[in-house]
Parts: C-alpha cells; structure tokens; sequence
C-alpha cells in the first residue's frame, strides 16, 4: 500500500499561535506542515515572509513544505531554503526559468516540485518530471483558502499518475485545494500520494480527530 501524507496547510491557522498549532500538528500524526507564501502579484493575496518560515521552523521538527505563489520564484530560493524549507514547489507559469529553478532548489539541498494552475495542461509538466521529486496540481485556484474542490482537475492526477508509472519515476503527486474527507478519496484513487489540507482539517474539533477522519476517507 502506497504512503498516503497529509500537508496541514497553515495558512488557516491561527496565525497569533503557531509555536503552539506546530506542536499540536506533530501530536495529531500529521506528515507534513505545508507553507504558502504569496507576493500579491502573482496571486491577490499576500500570506507569509521568510521570518515567519523561520519561526515555524524552530517550533517545529515536521516536514517543511514551502509553495511559492510568487512572480520571481529563483530570486528567492537561497531565502527560502535558508528558512528551514525542506521542499520548495514553484509555479511553471511564473517568469522563472523552471531548468534554473529546479536547479537552485537542488543545489540549496532541499527538494524541488513543479505546481500546476488549473487551467495549466499536465503536459507543462512532463519535460521537468525525471528533475523533481513532486507536482503539486492545484484543485483550486490558488491564492485564497476554503475554495472548493474542482473535479475536472482529477483528470490531469489521472494522466501524470500514468506517466509516472509507465516511466517508473520516483515523483509525488501532491494536490492542494478543497481537500476533506468527501474529496481526499477521490484525489488518493486518481493517483495523488500527498493531501493539502487546510481549511476542513482546522474546523475540526480537533486536530488529530481531523487526521484520521481524512486518513481513513483517503485510504476508504
């Protein structure tokens, strides 16, 4: 059986506690804390900075998992994985050089990943698949959290799962948007190995409650 992880993104949570909502996020089984970071221009909305990351990241011995929603990912690179970031995601449609990008990433020590807009064709992705280690596909459009799910998305899961596995790469596929116990099934049975999960998993009543009830709907 496949290892299913699942990414709190803490985007939704209370922002004036996050020493004490990383501690809880390690007791509740998650994998892996899911960091967004948004300029305003890329996306209409602006989140976290790099002193934030670095907080989070001595509160904490979870996987950091930073997606850059910005215009000039590279330019920041050296920045983020300063930070404490142990997997950098990039947008293909932003104005980097995704080659160089990927590169940076990797020269920097940490893991690269590819992200896809909804309206971006799984194929963006296929001349950078044997570089990066996930490709995060959004289910949403990303800039703003509590959005719902979009299924046409599960498609584009479907046909990177089938190039993943006819070329026998060693590539995740992460999704990020509407995840719940409703959509996560769907996502895990299209092919997706690593669930972004915000806004349902912070209105439960509690964390770990909202682990295994996600858990147990991805793996149903």
């Amino acid at each position: 059986m496949k290892q299913i992880l699942t990414c709190a993104s803490i985007l939704n949570a209370d922002m004036a506690n996050l020493e004490r909502v990383s501690k809880e996020l390690e007791k509740s089984g998650v994998e892996v804390l899911h960091f967004d970071v948004m300029d305003g221009v890329f996306v209409p909305n602006i989140s976290f900075g790099f002193p934030i990351l670095e907080a989070v990241d001595r509160s904490t011995d979870l996987f950091l998992d930073v997606h850059l929603m910005i215009t000039d990912p590279l330019r920041y690179i050296p920045q983020t994985i300063a930070a404490g970031a142990d997997l950098v995601t990039f947008h293909l449609e932003s104005q980097s050089d995704p080659y160089e990008t990927i590169r940076a990433i990797k020269d920097g020590g940490a893991q690269a990943g590819i992200v896809l807009k909804p309206g971006t064709p799984y194929e963006a992705a296929l001349p950078f698949m044997e570089l990066v280690d996930v490709v995060l596909v959004m289910t949403v459009e990303p800039g703003f959290g509590g959005q719902s799910f979009m299924r046409d998305m599960l498609d584009k899961i479907r046909a990177l799962r089938a190039y993943i596995d006819e070329k026998q790469l060693k590539v995740r596929i992460q999704v990020d948007g509407g995840i719940n116990d409703r959509t996560a099934g769907e996502a895990v049975s299209a092919g997706a190995e690593m669930l972004v999960v915000g806004s349902y998993l912070f209105r439960q009543p509690s964390l770990s409650e909202g682990v295994q009830k996600l858990r147990a709907a991805a793996l149903a």
